[in-house]
């Protein structure tokens, strides 16, 4: 598997994830070996897993085949009638325990997630706990996945509506989170009684393989939790087309999910999609100008930009826009960029070069039409996988960033006049995931977060997400939701029974 990122290796760089690997107390971490029906497999052919910051080749996994693919969905209909038989208590059980087992083993897991997927380490150790609290949550909600009694328009009749498992469900997950994703889905999958298949991004094998040890360890049976790597058109046709997979999530790309919907068409499953984001970050000239540029930070440049919840579009109101450039722009240059295990690093590589081809094609488009350049400085010569934090101000929306999701450390910044204008322009995108609006006037902010044609709306925060709260978007940023109470229902199916002649 060659390396196509860097035409320069940074010596800094080179053989930090090799050595923090070695150092691993669980060295069946990075083994590299699918779990298929409970058996740990070799397999015989291996694919290489990339350091994004290096270039380097670190560990190696094995690539299964649509073959092994229909042997794990046989296992998981086997599985599927004693693991939806067991009582939700003792799943709820198991969930927790896995999640225990999660949060014992944080620093390691950490390690992994970083080196093949680059972010900071400190986000990828909070990616670990985000992860193990939708465990955590599902375990309860299984336990409160309560069905109704309906006041009978029938004499003589009792009516009941029963939340029951769909069945073998599947996911396929992607690399900015390779672990959160995984237990967003598979959390709500096995509490609602539902063994799952899971295809990771095959840039982030370790870490999916690493969850599923745990798991393994903390009581889930054979059969019931599994993780295949390998090609994803490969692997994703038998997932498609066999009628025993009833449920399909992903997370990914709009383009990607447009695919996987009309191939889940032909077998009617039920599917959930979490697709791209191109969220606006409303800021009004009555908010606190430090509060703002804070808040845009986070929003924009966490996860060194590569998430779906990213401030895509700043609309800044006139009245304060020069002021929070130079303020942003100020803040922007400090942010320091380097390889993910350095703990003073704040923006990591982008894991897959077209994501930082797409960057710089974006900043090129902005500035050849007039928009005006910052970043931060540098100075080391990093490899091409690596896009420095980049203010793009005078922005129209004409730009193919105002246009596109960037989904890396670039941000924009429009000006606006008022609000009718700024909300038609918020809402003038076929996305609709998320939305950030910053105001002191409560009344803004009521008709704002009603107005706005977004599944989720942070009012004066960037930070809104967790396992308690119904995520996910409308128009094609994708189908259904996952967390709270909504995401346990995507893996269950109403049972209406009618017990009739009851009158003595």
């Amino acid at each position: 598997m060659v390396f196509q990122t860097a035409r320069h290796k940074n010596p800094d760089l080179l053989g930090l994830a090799r050595r923090h690997l070695q150092n691993l107390r669980r060295r069946d971490f990075v083994a590299g070996t699918a779990l298929i029906d409970g058996r740990w497999i070799a397999g015989d052919q291996r694919d290489a897993v990339v350091d994004p910051a290096s270039g380097e080749e670190f560990a190696d996994v094995a690539r299964c085949s649509a073959v092994e693919m229909e042997l794990a969905i046989a296992a998981a209909e086997r599985s599927s009638s004693a693991w939806r038989a067991m009582s939700p208590v003792k799943r709820g059980g198991i969930l927790r325990a896995w999640a225990s087992l999660m949060l014992a083993n944080a620093g390691e897991l950490a390690v992994l997630v970083t080196s093949e997927q680059g972010k900071p380490l400190a986000e990828a150790r909070h990616e670990i706990a985000y992860g193990a609290g939708f465990l955590e949550w599902f375990a309860a909600e299984g336990e409160r996945a309560y069905g109704e009694t309906i006041p009978s328009h029938k004499p003589g009749s009792l009516l009941q509506v029963r939340m029951q498992p769909i069945g073998v469900a599947a996911a396929i997950t992607p690399w900015n989170f390779p672990v959160a994703m995984i237990t967003r889905k598979a959390g709500a999958a096995l509490a609602a009684g539902c063994p799952i298949i899971v295809k990771p991004a095959p840039e982030t094998p370790l870490s999916a393989l690493a969850v599923a040890r745990l798991a393994e360890e903390a009581g889930v049976p054979p059969g019931v939790f599994q993780v295949l790597v390998g090609d994803p058109i490969e692997l994703s046709a038998p997932l498609l087309r066999d009628t025993r997979i009833r449920a399909l999530s992903f997370t990914g790309s709009t383009e990607v999910g447009r695919l996987l919907l009309k191939g889940a068409a032909a077998t009617v499953k039920k599917v959930s999609l979490e697709l791209g984001g191109h969220a606006p970050f409303l800021i009004f000239d009555d908010v606190d100008l430090d509060k703002a540029v804070k808040g845009a930070l986070a929003a924009k440049f966490a996860t060194s930009g590569q998430d779906c919840l990213a401030a895509n579009r700043i609309y800044v109101q006139r009245g304060i826009y020069d002021a929070f450039v130079e303020a942003f722009s100020a803040a922007i240059t400090r942010l320091k960029v380097g390889h993910g295990l350095d703990p003073a690093t704040d923006i990591g590589p982008m894991t897959k070069l077209s994501v930082a081809n797409k960057c710089r094609t974006q900043i090129d488009d902005a500035v050849t039409k007039g928009a005006r350049l910052s970043s931060a400085r540098q100075e080391q010569a990093l490899p091409q996988n690596f896009v420095l934090p980049t203010l793009l101000s005078g922005v129209t929306d004409e730009m193919l960033i105002a246009r596109e999701e960037t989904f890396g450390p670039v941000a924009a910044v429009l000006p606006f006049d008022t609000e009718e204008e700024v909300i038609a322009r918020a809402n003038a995108s076929e996305m609709g995931l998320a939305a950030y609006v910053y105001t002191d006037s409560l009344r803004r902010a009521l008709r704002l977060s009603e107005s706005i044609e977004y599944g989720m709306v942070g009012i004066n925060t960037a930070s809104f997400t967790g396992p308690p709260i119904p995520f996910g978007g409308w128009k094609q940023s994708g189908l259904g939701r996952e967390g709270s109470r909504h995401g346990i229902g995507e893996y269950m199916e109403l049972k209406y029974v009618c017990f009739g002649d009851l009158a003595a």
